[in-house]
């Protein structure tokens, strides 16, 4: 243990971002520094919290299974190297699970039973990020090319955090790995579905370089299941006959629409269809083929559909370009500040959470249905009606009341993977929730073909797509050599603690 009184010395404590006036005016991450070099001044201390339980239920929390009691007694004790080496040994990018993991491991730390008198959980995220961020800066992080190659061929199709972990497993297995993405530049929804305010991009990019030098290849700008019009595209069966084993980490990218009165009108627009052009542009990048004119909330009243991190993504964004409000709508009531009776520890509870970007503007609005999105003479949204709803969600009567809106994003989540294309061609399974179906080893109906990630397990997590990756990478390596030494963190069926 680090300290067998640090929680008793020490309060809860985390880094100070940047004044708001400021980040608001950059796309910069908002600590200074980034969060890792922020947290150093005080992170000794607080790793020093931990009580290095005798049932550590942070680990149930992370579906990694991170060895969290053992890289806070190394930090405590200035063995950043040793803290590294234990942190590596279960999550392949904890730059990735420190900036954009909820920290579900956090609210399952036993001093999070009684906040009040223990002083809050341990800051888990944030001793993770201050490790990873310093050995980075201190060249600790060095590729780990395989000793020798297996012979076998791997596709994995899609560069979000399942496909990039399954690739380098497997290609630190031995196998010659393909990564396979649509868009311009890999990483998938991380490269241009996430602002540069929460990862700077530079993040992504070192990580990437670690793989390109330990032999995994990246192929991107291809649409796997379609020939394409220039003929870079890749169809299912190309790709089957090509690949001794395929890994689907496509992702969950069919956006929940809102079907009401005025949903054509111009200014609506998906999340995903706002928040790509916008990164691209905050990175100096023209907007990709076929997106269409740059959606921009310069000078407009903004109104986003949707109170997950989404939406507070698309709040952060449309601040930066000079929106004239923004009101961000849920249809849930306002959750509590405290944890719930109902949602006993360790359990991730619905409390009332802000983020940075509900730091800097912008009003949240709970308990509200969209009735009808209205419209102008020309054709363009100019408000929304908007109605109270009750517990069972149902209108209250004499609640109806309009809000201006000259853009409106809805960030209402995700349905699950694309059909069309790859997945017809492949001719996979899809389970009663439109995902596709897989057995006990990450398998889907289709022989040699794999699923990881949202794809199979619907819309999740950051830190459980990493676990699907390293999962189905062992139930690869099992299934091209029948045997594997790689880790299998979490079963396809494995899920959040929850009561």
């Amino acid at each position: 243990m680090a300290d067998p009184r640090g929680f008793l010395r020490h309060p809860r404590e985390v880094a100070e971002r940047r004044p708001v006036a400021e980040r608001v005016g950059d796309w910069q991450e908002v600590y200074p520094g980034g969060p890792g070099r922020a947290l150093l001044p005080i992170i000794a201390t607080q790793a020093s919290r931990c009580m290095d339980c005798g049932i550590p239920f942070c680990h149930q929390g992370c579906p990694l299974g991170n060895l969290i009691p053992e890289w806070n007694d190394l930090v405590f004790r200035d063995d950043w190297d040793g803290a590294m080496d234990r942190l590596h040994a279960t999550n392949n990018f904890p730059e990735l699970t420190g900036r954009l993991c909820p920290a579900p491991c956090e609210t399952a730390c036993v001093l999070g039973i009684d906040p009040a008198s223990s002083g809050g959980p341990v800051t888990i995220k944030n001793v993770e990020v201050a490790i990873v961020d310093r050995a980075w800066e201190s060249g600790y992080v060095r590729p780990r090319p395989p000793e020798w190659l297996s012979g076998r061929t791997v596709a994995v199709v899609g560069s979000g955090p399942a496909g990039l972990a399954a690739a380098q497993q497997l290609t630190r297995a031995g196998h010659t790995v393909a990564v396979y993405e649509r868009a311009d530049r890999i990483g998938g929804l991380l490269r241009y579905g996430i602002p540069e305010f929460k990862m700077e991009k530079a993040v992504l990019d070192r990580r990437l370089d670690q793989m390109r030098r330990e032999g995994t290849v990246f192929r991107a700008g291809v649409e796997v299941g379609s020939a394409g019009p220039d003929g870079t595209g890749l169809t299912g069966e190309t790709l089957r006959a090509r690949y001794d084993a395929v890994v689907l980490a496509v992702g969950s990218t069919v956006a929940r629409d809102l079907p009401v009165p005025g949903r054509a009108l111009a200014g609506v627009h998906q999340a995903m269809e706002y928040l790509p052009q916008s990164n691209r542009a905050s990175l100096g990048l023209d907007a990709a083929p076929g997106q269409g004119d740059q959606i921009t909330a310069d000078g407009k009243d903004v109104v986003i559909i949707g109170g997950g991190d989404t939406g507070a993504d698309c709040l952060g964004t449309a601040t930066r370009q000079g929106a004239r409000s923004v009101t961000q709508l849920e249809i849930l009531a306002e959750p509590p500040q405290e944890r719930p009776a109902g949602q006993p520890w360790p359990t991730y509870p619905m409390v009332f959470r802000i983020s940075s970007a509900h730091e800097e503007a912008g009003d949240r609005v709970f308990a509200v249905s969209t009735q009808e999105l209205l419209g102008d003479v020309a054709g363009a949204v100019r408000g929304l009606r908007l109605v109270e709803v009750d517990a069972s969600f149902q209108p209250v009567a004499g609640t109806e009341r309009e809000i201006p809106a000259q853009l409106v994003l809805l960030a209402m989540g995700f349905t699950g993977p694309r059909r069309e294309g790859l997945l017809e061609q492949l001719e996979v399974d899809l389970d009663e929730r439109g995902n596709v179906a897989r057995d006990a080893s990450y398998a889907t109906s289709v022989d040699g073909v794999f699923v990881a990630g949202d794809a199979g397990r619907g819309q999740s997590l950051v830190v459980w797509a990493i676990a699907e990756g390293r999962s189905a990478a062992a139930a690869v390596d099992r299934y091209l050599t029948g045997e594997t030494s790689l880790p299998s963190p979490i079963a396809p069926t494995a899920r959040p603690l929850v009561v």
